[in-house]
Order: structure tokens, then sequence, then C-alpha cells
């Protein structure tokens, strides 16, 4: 089985900020009900990203958030799957995409660690 790097992006001018405390829990609660559909024995990793970070470009470095970006990545999830198009599917059923956003789904190349 390949694993594939799923990258959530969300639209920056709808944030989570924007929703109410009770929206929220029922978010979670469709992403939790998700994982668990999902992973399966096929996430093997991931969490959400805080709103802070570094951009380090060179001998430069900027502070975060990006608020100039169009889409903001809020987390990542590493999942197992037995092709792409089955990893395409587990994306396209993320709750994120019914608030706007986006999954880019990236296979990771497996390369071995001691070689």
């Amino acid at each position: 089985m390949a694993k594939y790097l799923f990258i959530y992006r969300g639209d920056s001018n709808d944030s989570c900020q924007q929703h109410s405390p009770e929206e929220m829990q029922a978010l979670m609660a469709k992403w939790g009900a998700w994982f668990e559909k999902v992973g399966a024995g096929m996430v093997s990793g991931g969490d959400a990203l805080l709103p802070t970070g570094k951009l380090v470009r060179g001998n430069t470095v900027t502070d975060g958030p990006f608020i100039e970006a169009k889409e903001l990545v809020g987390g990542y999830s590493i999942v197992q799957g037995d092709s792409y198009d089955a990893a395409v599917e587990y994306a396209k059923t993320c709750p994120i995409i019914e608030e706007g956003g986006s999954v880019e789904v990236r296979e990771l190349a497996g390369f071995d660690q001691e070689g």
C-alpha cells in the first residue's frame, strides 16, 4: 500500500474563527466521524496547524501567519491507500470540502531512510 499526504487547505476569508462554538463542535464531530471512517487502519498521522509560523527564504525569516495567502494550510494527514484513485476518493469525502476548502493529495516517495 502506498502512503499519501493529505494537505487540508481552507479559504483565508472563511476561517474557523467565524464559526460559533456550536458550529465548531458540529464541524469537529464531522471531522471525527470522517477520521473514523477513513482512518480504519489507513490514517497513520496528522494534525491541525496553529495559525502561527515562520517563512525562511535564504537568510531572511518572516513571521506568519501569512494573511496574504488566499488559501491557508490548516493541517495534514498521512493516509494509506491501494492507489491514487482510492486516496482521492477518501479526500472527496473530507469535511473541509463542504466548508469550501480543498484537499491536496500527494504520494509519499517512501525512500528507505537507512539506505
